[in-house]
Order: C-alpha cells, then sequence, then structure tokens
C-alpha cells in the first residue's frame, strides 16, 4: 500500500511536465539559426508580431468581405441605436401549467414564479402551448395566437401601456 498524498509529497503525473523548447542553441537542435520563426516578415521580427484579431497582412479582412444586413428588424443584422428591441417572452402554455383559474398573472408574478428573469423591459405573451381554464394576464403585448387561446378559455388579455423612456438618469 503506497503512502497517502499530502503536501509534502505532491507531484505531477510521469510524463505530465514537458521541458521547454530552447530556441538559437545551434543547428543540431533543429531549432537554431532563426529559432523556428521562419525566414522574414513580420513574425519573423521581435516584438512586432502582435496584430489584432482578424488582421490578414493588409489584405481585406473577411469579417469585411462578407455581406452585412442593414438594419435592426432581422435576426442576422446587427441591432443598434435607437431601434434596437429588447423583450422578455413567456407562452401561454407555461403559464397556465403554473397558475390556477382565476389568477391575475402580472409581469412580476412570472418572475416570482420563475418564468421571467426580470421584468426590465417589455413582456410579450406568445401562444405556445395550450390554456384550458381562464385567467387574466396583463403584458406589454400579446401574439395574435395568444391572444385567441387566452379569451377562449374565458380569460382576459389585458395590455399594459408602456412609459415613454425618460431622459433623466
Amino acid at each position: 500500500m503506497s503512502e497517502p498524498i499530502t503536501l509534502s509529497n505532491l507531484k505531477p503525473a510521469p510524463g505530465a511536465q514537458k521541458s521547454r523548447k530552447r530556441v538559437g542553441r545551434g543547428n543540431g537542435s533543429g531549432n537554431g539559426k532563426t529559432s523556428g520563426r521562419g525566414q522574414k516578415g513580420q513574425k519573423s521580427r521581435s516584438g512586432s508580431h502582435n496584430m489584432r484579431p482578424g488582421f490578414e497582412g493588409g489584405q481585406m479582412p473577411l469579417y469585411m468581405r462578407t455581406g452585412k444586413l442593414r438594419g435592426p428588424h432581422m435576426k442576422k443584422s446587427m441591432p443598434m441605436g435607437p431601434f434596437r428591441t429588447q423583450t422578455e417572452i413567456a407562452n401561454v402554455g407555461t403559464i397556465a401549467e403554473k397558475f390556477p383559474a382565476g389568477t391575475e398573472v402580472t409581469p412580476e408574478l412570472l418572475v416570482q414564479s420563475g418564468l421571467l428573469s426580470r421584468v426590465r423591459h417589455p413582456v410579450k405573451i406568445l401562444g405556445e402551448g395550450d390554456i384550458g381554464h381562464a385567467l387574466t394576464i396583463h403584458a406589454h403585448a400579446f401574439s395574435a395566437s395568444a391572444r385567441t387561446k387566452i379569451e377562449a378559455a374565458g380569460g382576459t388579455a389585458v395590455v399594459i401601456e408602456r412609459s415613454a423612456p425618460s431622459d433623466e438618469q
């Protein structure tokens, strides 16, 4: 039986430590003369090969060669500026599972139940899933299918009016 491992006898597993590459120690070492840096060029010079990510030596970089979708309204475009929108979403089916009939569901209640992470952004209810009992759901927006499912179950969809963003900070 081997002795227990303590801080005094800790050591790496056999073969885990590799000796460092000693460059510039003659041609017989395999890393002599240019020390594994090749011949000429930017990467062979000392101290000058710190290029930004995506730099291709002056050639037009890939991220500039490829096409871009302009405008903030498509999934593949870059949302920016005043048109950027962020929405918290919840589905009708998951709301119906969490809350009993007759409950007034508010965004704060959705956060408490764990369906939303926060109410910093407007809440939109989507129509995924089925609802079998009447609920009064308060949200900033409803999809058309969510609204019809809620009303078909005998509930109501109440739209919360959004307040205009304030410029004071």
